[in-house]
């Protein structure tokens, strides 16, 4: 038995006639009734009563083309979502970003992509860039936002969104006069910084930077995103952030823009090779939406200055 019986079936049944059917389907009437005859010698039972001039259903027949029509019901609908699945309008995609995006940025875009894309299931997964990195490369997520640089091989990434970065201090700080702080004034200042086996590339990042400006930060404390803020606020030291932070409200915090105005890149990152449909629909959606506020430009940084093993602050 197969599809080619089962329609030449539903033809006849729905007709009540083998010659208007053997019309309908396109095929000369004996090789359909030989058809339907085969299909019968299959199951063990007639679906036709052919004692009079029309052709009726037995009882089993009626049965019968209650199921075969659910089965033809079924299997438009498989096609159906079968298509939209090839195009990435289905499935399910697990995200994993940092948890300063969660203020600047990634509810606004989760949102607005369940809104084009209703019946691709979305999974947030907060994490530090290090663990996002080796949660891509091993599977436990599909796509994440880190910072750059990212280097390996087995991933690839592109820049989403370029932001400066910023000096926060304690609002009574000396320098929270100022309206752009230049690094070298940060010379003798405690560092709260971010842990670099959770971020290293944003970690070298500052340590490049200060030294670039003549001297290495004297590391004070290591704290998790949030809590560098609580802790700068409360005088424990200064920290170098990038500029999304302002939208974490905390009282006794300045931020101020830096001399030179260095950036750091937030970039989109996934498995090198991945041909998900969803996960191309996804990666075209952030191309053309952006992350958190709008940028100047949607051009993809150079490979070699997308990827590193390691990742920026969340």
């Amino acid at each position: 038995m197969d599809l080619r019986h089962l329609r030449y079936f539903t033809a006849v049944a729905e007709e009540r006639h083998f010659g208007r059917a053997a019309q309908r389907l396109g095929i000369a009437q004996p090789p359909l009734s030989r058809q339907i005859q085969d299909l019968e010698s299959e199951l063990g039972f007639s679906l036709f009563d052919r004692s009079r001039r029309r052709v009726d259903l037995t009882p089993a027949g009626a049965v019968f083309l209650a199921h075969v029509r659910r089965v033809f019901d079924a299997l438009e609908l498989a096609v159906h979502e079968a298509r939209r699945a090839s195009v990435g309008e289905t499935g399910r995609l697990v995200v994993g970003y940092l948890s300063s995006l969660a203020y600047s940025g990634i509810t606004e875009l989760v949102r607005a992509f369940r809104t084009e894309f209703p019946s691709v299931e979305l999974a947030l997964r907060e994490m530090p860039p290090q663990e996002q990195i080796e949660a891509l490369k091993d599977g436990r997520i599909d796509v994440g936002f880190v910072r750059a640089p990212l280097d390996d091989a087995r991933l690839a990434a592109e820049r989403v969104r370029r932001e400066p970065l910023v000096v926060a201090l304690p609002a009574d700080h000396p320098l929270a006069g100022r309206k752009r702080i230049p690094l070298e004034l940060l010379s003798r200042e405690p560092f709260i910084v971010f842990p670099r086996q959770r971020g290293s590339a944003f970690f070298d990042l500052v340590m490049g930077l200060c030294r670039e400006a003549g001297f290495s930060p004297r590391v004070a404390q290591e704290a998790l995103h949030l809590d560098i803020l609580s802790l700068v606020a409360a005088g424990f030291g200064v920290s170098i952030l990038p500029d999304s932070i302002k939208n974490i409200r905390r009282r006794g915090l300045a931020l101020r823009p830096i001399v030179g105005a260095p950036s750091t890149d937030l970039l989109v990152a996934w498995r090198e090779g991945d041909a998900s449909p969803t996960l191309g629909q996804f990666l075209a959606f952030v191309r053309r939406v952006g992350v958190g506020k709008p940028r100047a430009g949607r051009r993809t940084a150079p490979r070699a200055a997308n990827r590193a093993p390691g990742e920026a602050p969340r």
